[in-house]
């Protein structure tokens, strides 16, 4: 079996806890035999400082077409005084779809 997942960390504390479920998502792939590509994306604060928005259009799509997200954590204080576009995310257009595929691929 073949995945394709997008990791988004984003900032704060999430490229730290993100680091450590892809480790733990690597080895329990690997001792299971299913070969995983990851692919890296900005969001949240991290996304602004470098892109000027929360969700890069590339973000988008590169979510769109995988197979799976996993999301580290955004926001903070130092965001917190942003309005409007800058602020928002449109996670609400990508969270059915990184639910659905949640639901369908765990044992819980």
């Amino acid at each position: 079996m073949n995945a394709r997942i997008v990791a988004l960390p984003g900032d704060g504390v999430g490229p730290e806890v993100t680091r450590a479920a892809l480790a733990v998502l690597n080895d329990a792939c690997a001792s299971g035999g299913v070969e995983v590509r990851v692919d890296e994306m900005l969001i949240g604060g991290a996304a602004i400082e470098r892109a000027g928005m929360p969700l890069p259009q590339a973000t988008l799509d590169a979510c769109l077409a995988a197979d799976a997200g996993l999301l580290g954590a955004v926001g903070g204080p130092r965001w917190d005084h942003l309005r409007g576009a800058v602020r928002t995310f449109r996670l609400d257009r990508i969270k059915g779809r990184i639910y659905r595929i949640s639901y369908d691929n765990t044992p819980l």
